[in-house]
């Protein structure tokens, strides 16, 4: 079976392969040929995942996975002017020709399925850790536990008002990290419906989005740092 990847290089000095047709499936790799060599892996982890959480329709069994690559994009930066380059503040990433197409009902009813269960993944992360441990730093890393799970569902806004549809302000997103994961996500399965079948795309800040875009970015960036914070609790 065939599965159709788009790479992006450049987010963070890695590549990062996306499995197109399938949000959540994602790989990452210090170069591109690795990202494809673990795009195959990861789709095999993909479906076991999705298969123990009671399965999808549509979700092929084919045990042979070959990775077709359709596109590839270069993250590049910029700055409050467009004007591009090294050192600029503002990385513009991966829009891929897919990201124009408009979300069906059965890619909008599946997106439900995958981030209720990418949410379980993050709260089951967190699951039995103290006070101290959330906010412990560690060498090396951004933020805290805590700082992680405030960063999901402030990230999740942001993805939301590229599109104007966040419903409040930043100053209104609450700093509670679990009253902010609530908040956000309830919003996005709010407006998920109405983004069924919509044609809508936005340029800002010299960037393209899309509902669909939306949708692979929010159950990437929520599964990403839940095994994130697996592996500091390691």
């Amino acid at each position: 079976m065939h599965i159709r990847v788009g790479l992006e290089n450049g987010d963070e000095n890695r590549a990062v392969a996306w499995a197109l047709d399938y949000p959540g499936c994602f790989a990452y790799g210090a170069e591109p040929a690795e990202a494809l060599v673990q795009a195959a892996l990861a789709f095999l982890a993909y479906r076991s995942w999705i298969r123990g959480k009671g399965g999808l329709p549509g979700l092929p069994d084919d045990r042979e996975v070959d990775i077709k690559l359709v596109e590839t994009w270069q993250v590049y930066w910029i700055d409050e002017n467009y004007d591009e380059g090294a050192g600029k503040p503002y990385a513009v990433n991966a829009w891929f020709h897919d990201d124009w197409k408009p979300v069906t009902r059965a890619e909008r009813l599946r997106a439900e399925k995958l981030l209720q269960w990418s949410r379980e993944d993050l709260l089951a992360a967190i699951e039995g850790l103290d006070e101290a441990e959330l906010d412990a730093e560690r060498p090396g890393e951004r933020w805290s536990i805590r700082g992680i799970v405030k960063h999901v569902g402030g990230a999740e806004w942001w993805y939301l008002d590229r599109l104007g549809l966040a419903g409040i302000k930043h100053s209104e997103v609450p700093g509670d990290m679990l009253e902010r994961l609530d908040v956000v996500r309830t919003r996005l399965l709010q407006i998920l419906p109405d983004l069924e079948g919509s044609s809508q795309v936005v340029g800002i800040q010299g960037e393209f989005w899309s509902p669909r875009k939306l949708i692979r970015r929010a159950i990437w960036h929520e599964l990403d740092h839940a095994q994130h914070i697996r592996k500091l609790r390691k």
